[in-house]
Formats: structure tokens, C-alpha cells, sequence
């Protein structure tokens, strides 16, 4: 698999984790 793949996986998977971290916790986010 090319890196630009592993790459932007990465970075969606840590975009998805951050998006759900800010939904349960939002007080972390304010």
C-alpha cells in the first residue's frame, strides 16, 4: 500500500477519534 494511503488513513482515523472525543467530552473542547 503506498504511503499517501497509510497517510490519509491515519489521518481519518485520528480525525474520526478526535470528532467522537469532542461529542462525548465537549467540555475538554471548549
Amino acid at each position: 500500500m503506498p504511503v499517501f494511503e497509510w497517510t490519509a488513513a491515519a489521518l481519518a482515523v485520528g480525525l474520526l477519534i478526535y470528532l467522537i472525543a469532542a461529542l462525548l467530552r465537549p467540555e475538554d473542547f471548549s
